[in-house]
């Protein structure tokens, strides 16, 4: 269980946020001289560098949004010109990629924080650039709602997988529906049908809410407040649920902890969003999701620092012992951790909390960032490009690297744990300086 600090402050992380985008700074341009992207986009890092590895193009946006986001953090000029330079160039196809269920990940984080500078003032103001910005992130939008299975109460956006797959991850990915509906954008179906793509986003989230997380009703013999499958399967005759699945955890009755932590940002971030817009119609499911998601880290998956393990079900993870009780150690020889779920989890904890006052998650997340900004997290070799340490992709499939001695994956960055480190640093910046408050669509209204 995450033993909480009560007595954090954002403004006690900031020398440490000094020291983060100093490290960062350097890796962001290592990878920038040094990978070939003629290989694809980054995913993992092996002994110390990033490679590719193939399943979908969800990466590239987080390399190229880590680096407006140093932009945004510093106001280095080097990185916008990286950020921007790269998303004009080599983002066009995440826009029209009608085969993911990524485009909150891939173009929020291009195109969308380049909008979001330009609306904040932070760049200068160019008609021509920001409707080029806004022209992507309303196609992506609508191209990611096109993915459509109906059920029979009401419908989602489905995974690679396919029609019958609902996966936890797109709810973070909703931002792209999002941004585009605040632009005034909607999907034109045959016969100039207009379908909304909030109506969609809500119906998405409300699946989510419902299939993807538990809160120990009785729903199955599994049914623990909070816990988070995957993947949902659904009947594409019928439209009815069928079960849970996982393709990256230990098991559909277990709780793959990167999954919870799209499902913990996810739902408070749409919280923001529907308050933002004055729309409360799906505030319940998705503040009930998100408080039950919430509550299951810090109870259940979380070590005692904030950082949990792959799985909450991991088979060996009873090897070693009251695990809950002490930090996690990404050194053991039989379950590893995912750094990257905790930097995730921690934005999620500190959006909740704001929303909610809170006390109790703001301080969660602010104690994960702590042990996160820190080593053994916090990656200093300055021949290392990655961030964020102790990170895992695929554990069932083998993919992580296991150094010379070590049994298990450690050691090793992912793109979308150092994005989102990135992203958790500069939020807690803005609310220690007292800046804007940082949101996917612009300022707080």
């Amino acid at each position: 269980m995450l033993k909480i600090d009560t007595s954090l402050r954002p403004a006690d992380l900031l020398k440490r946020l000094v020291r983060v985008w100093e490290l960062s700074a350097a890796k962001i341009a290592a990878i920038e001289k040094h990978y070939d992207p003629a290989k694809g986009s980054p995913v993992l890092t092996v002994r110390g560098r990033y490679t590719a590895r193939g399943w979908t193009e969800w990466t590239q946006g987080f390399q190229y949004g880590s680096a407006i986001l140093q932009f945004d953090a510093t106001e280095d000029a080097e990185f916008l010109d990286i950020g921007r330079r790269n998303t004009v160039a080599k983002m066009s196809p995440h826009v029209s990629h009608f085969g993911v269920h990524d485009h909150g990940f891939n173009n929020v984080s291009t195109y969308g924080n380049l909008r979001r500078l330009m609306v904040e003032g932070r760049l200068a103001a160019n008609e021509w650039e920001q409707n080029f910005y806004e022209l992507a992130l309303r196609l992506s939008g609508t191209v990611q709602a096109r993915r459509w299975t109906r059920t029979n109460d009401g419908g989602y956006i489905y995974s690679f997988n396919g029609p019958h797959s609902l996966f936890v991850d797109t709810i973070r990915s909703l931002r792209a529906l999002a941004v585009a509906h605040q632009l005034g954008h909607v999907l034109m179906e045959e016969n100039d049908r207009k379908v909304s793509l909030l109506d969609r986003l809500k119906q998405h989230a409300t699946a989510t809410a419902t299939y993807s997380v538990y809160y120990g009703q009785g729903r199955d013999a599994y049914d623990i407040r909070g816990r988070v499958t995957h993947e949902a399967i659904f009947n594409v005759n019928d439209g009815s649920f069928r079960c849970p699945n996982s393709q990256q955890g230990y098991s559909p009755f277990s709780t793959w902890t990167r999954g919870l932590a799209w499902a913990m940002l996810g739902f408070a971030e749409q919280l923001e969003f529907m308050r933002a817009i004055g729309d409360d119609g799906i505030t319940p499911d998705l503040l009930k999701a998100a408080k039950a998601t919430c509550d299951f880290y810090i109870e259940t998956a979380a070590a005692a620092d904030g950082i949990p393990y792959w799985d909450t079900g991991a088979p060996r993870l009873h090897r070693l012992g009251d695990w809950q009780s002490k930090p996690a150690n990404p050194f053991n020889d039989f379950e590893p951790v995912d750094s990257s779920a905790a930097a995730i989890a921690a934005q999620g904890l500190l959006r909740l909390g704001r929303y909610l006052r809170n006390k109790r998650y703001w301080q969660a997340g602010l104690t994960i960032l702590s042990a996160l900004f820190d080593e053994p997290y916090l990656s200093v070799d300055a021949k290392h490009q990655g961030l964020i340490l102790h990170s895992v992709y695929h554990r069932p499939n083998g993919w992580d690297y296991v150094p010379p001695g070590r049994k298990v994956a450690c050691g090793e960055s992912s793109m979308w744990g150092d994005y989102h480190a990135r992203e958790a640093a500069l939020y807690v910046q803005r609310v220690a300086e007292a800046k804007p408050y940082l949101t996917f669509y612009g300022e707080v209204t």
